[in-house]
Formats: C-alpha cells, sequence, structure tokens
C-alpha cells in the first residue's frame, strides 16, 4: 500500500513531495478556458503514488465481499417514470455478487420498495440527526428504516455546497444512522479550485476525520469518493486518478483508524459514471464500486455499471 501523508494541520507544501501530481501549478488559466485547460493538465501531469497492479479480486475487496453499486436518483422523477425505471430494473440481468442500492426521492420510497426486486436495496438521500420531532421537513431514520431503507446517503457535495451541511452536521448525522443500523454511504471530495490548489487530499481527509470522530464503527459504511469538479460535469476522473484518491483514503484509514478497516472499507468512485467508462474504472484495485448520479436513471445503462463488477475477476 502507498505510504501517504495524514497531517490534516500542515501546508499543502507537505504532501507535494508524495503527491506531485495532485499539486501542480496551474497558471494563466483564464475565465473561458480554465476548466479545459484544468482538465488537460491533470491528465497530463497526473503521477500515481502507488505502483501496485492487477485488482484484489470480489472475494477479498470488502467486508462483504462484493463489488458495491449505489444510484442516487436525487430529485429526478414522477410516479410514472419511476415505475417505468423499476420495471426496467426488474427485467435487467444483473451480477448476483454485487451489492445493488437505489437512493429514489423521499416521496417515491414506498412505492419503489414495493415494486423493484429484492436484489436492489433501498436507500434515502438523506436523514436528520436524531430521532423525530418539530423539524419540519426533515426526515428521521426511524421513517426510513419503517419504509424497509436500508442506506443513507451523507455528505454529499450538493448538501455540503448548496445547502450548506458542514463536516461536523454531516458525522452527527451519521453516527445516529449507524446507532440505529442504518448503512451510511458517507461522501468525501474536492471542489474545481481546491484541486486546482492542490488541496484534494488536504479536503478529503478533513472530511474523513469528520467522520472519524463521530461514527462508533466503520463496520456498515461504504465511502464515495465523489470529485465535485466531475458530478454531473460528463468529466470523469481517469482511472488513475481516483485510484490514487482512493489509495490514499484507504491509507488514511489504516493510520488513523486501524488497518483492518482500511482493508473491510469499501471505497466507490462516484463522478459522470456511465456504461461507457465504468469497467476502465473498475479494473482498479481500490475502487470498489460506484455511486452513479444521471446514469442511474436510465435502467440498462445502470445495469451496465452494476456489472462492471465481472472485470475484477481477472486475477491479479
Amino acid at each position: 500500500m502507498a505510504v501517504v501523508s495524514t497531517s490534516l494541520t500542515g501546508t499543502g507544501s507537505q504532501l507535494s513531495g508524495q503527491f506531485s501530481g495532485l499539486r501542480k501549478s496551474f497558471l494563466n488559466l483564464d475565465n473561458s478556458n480554465s476548466t479545459h485547460s484544468f482538465f488537460q493538465n491533470v491528465d497530463s501531469h497526473l503521477r500515481l503514488s502507488s505502483s501496485r497492479k492487477g485488482c484484489r479480486g470480489v472475494v477479498t475487496m470488502a467486508g462483504s465481499g462484493k463489488f458495491f453499486v449505489g444510484g442516487n436518483w436525487k430529485c429526478n422523477g414522477t410516479k410514472d417514470s419511476i415505475s417505468k425505471l423499476v420495471s426496467d430494473l426488474n427485467s435487467a440481468s444483473l451480477e448476483s455478487d454485487v451489492d445493488v442500492v437505489v437512493a429514489p426521492p423521499f416521496v417515491y420510497l414506498d412505492q419503489v420498495k414495493n415494486t423493484l426486486t429484492e436484489q436492489i436495496e433501498i436507500a434515502a438521500q438523506n436523514c436528520w440527526t436524531g430521532k423525530g420531532g418539530a423539524f419540519t421537513g426533515e426526515i428521521s431514520v426511524e421513517q426510513l428504516k419503517d419504509l424497509g431503507c436500508k442506506w443513507v446517503i451523507l455528505g454529499h457535495s450538493e448538501r455540503r455546497h448548496i445547502l450548506g451541511e458542514n463536516n461536523e452536521f454531516i458525522g452527527k448525522k451519521a453516527t445516529y444512522a449507524l446507532s440505529q443500523n442504518l448503512g451510511v454511504i458517507a461522501c468525501i471530495g474536492e471542489l474545481l479550485e481546491e484541486r486546482e490548489a492542490g488541496k484534494t487530499f488536504d479536503i478529503c481527509f478533513q472530511q474523513m476525520k469528520a467522520f472519524a470522530d463521530a461514527v462508533p464503527s466503520w463496520d456498515d459504511i461504504v465511502i464515495a469518493y465523489e470529485p465535485v469538479w466531475a458530478i454531473g460535469t460528463g468529466k470523469v476522473a481517469t482511472p488513475e486518478q481516483a485510484q490514487e484518491v482512493h489509495v490514499a483514503v484507504r491509507d488514511w484509514l489504516s493510520k488513523n483508524v486501524t488497518a483492518e478497516v482500511a482493508s473491510k472499507t469499501r471505497i466507490i468512485y462516484g463522478g459522470s459514471v456511465s456504461g461507457g467508462n465504468c469497467a476502465e474504472l473498475a479494473k482498479k484495485e481500490d475502487i470498489d464500486g460506484f455511486l452513479v448520479g444521471g446514469a442511474s436513471l436510465k435502467g440498462p445503462e445502470f445495469a451496465t455499471i452494476i456489472n462492471s463488477v465481472t472485470t475484477k475477476k481477472v486475477a491479479a
């Protein structure tokens, strides 16, 4: 496993030696083409921190031994469109050795739970920090479990950067969800300007620390690395870029939690995952699955992403 500096208090330069590929200076980027130039620079300058080759194989990939694919439907759908999507998923041929969850909007959780194949579990897109009560507009863990939810997505970038949720608040949500035996898909990831500034690892480690400081156990946590600059933009991290962050996060867990947790915890990738790029991403050793946005609204394409687990079956 690659050696990664896990200090959260130092400057960006302290990590520059180990992760120079993510700490390049991007100069002379004007407003009209800065994003395009940034991705060109990232692609051309990335240097891997890990020299490992091959893949671990499904059976040693995580504590449950299964690839994990989540579909985040976000604020999309109607009763009719969701009925069609569920029908497509029910008729799809899906690999059996994958944990699959979908997260419909709250108002359609019951509809999906009552009509979707049992092979796919139900997740919520958010939850409150404690038991229900006088919290207008919120939804409690108890209510989610009453509807049959097994998982909840917490810390998604849209909750962080649009709705202003901070690390500590997200940590409280995770703690309560886990205390009530609801699995947590814990999202982390950096903004474009943070990656440009060489802060990718600082940001991810800070977000990881907030979870680590709060949660009682890692048994029911899946980490979703989602670079914010890749969510819904059509810009997907290269397999090498994603692998580099995943191995750094796994090493952080080893150093700051335990080696056992680092080995067992599944780290999945999210950010413009599609049927066209999932196979190459899935081949990377530390990519244990995906959290999928737009493509999860298309039944056949989501099935393709789920079935990319087959690329993990190639021996190291």
